[in-house]
């Protein structure tokens, strides 16, 4: 499983992405090769790429995100 924490809010691009839950918060893509790009807290930047049906979880931690997926998910 893929983690990381950023301290920044994501926006996903609604012909990409879908939120399928808020508690906890999960988003899953709509296509295959949905690319997403987080700055992790200590700033540094990584692209990812998800297959179609791929969930990506966000929980709200003091101060930051963590951010999880499958690494099944990625490409």
């Amino acid at each position: 499983m893929g983690l990381l924490y950023t301290k920044f809010y994501m926006d996903f691009d609604e012909n990409e992405w879908k939120q399928i839950s808020t508690n906890p918060i999960i988003f899953q893509t709509q296509k295959d090769n949905v690319s997403l790009e987080i700055e992790d807290t200590s700033h540094k930047s990584y692209k990812l790429i998800f297959k179609n049906g791929a969930k990506f979880h966000m929980f709200r931690v003091t101060g930051k995100f963590r951010l999880t997926w499958n690494d099944d998910d990625i490409v």
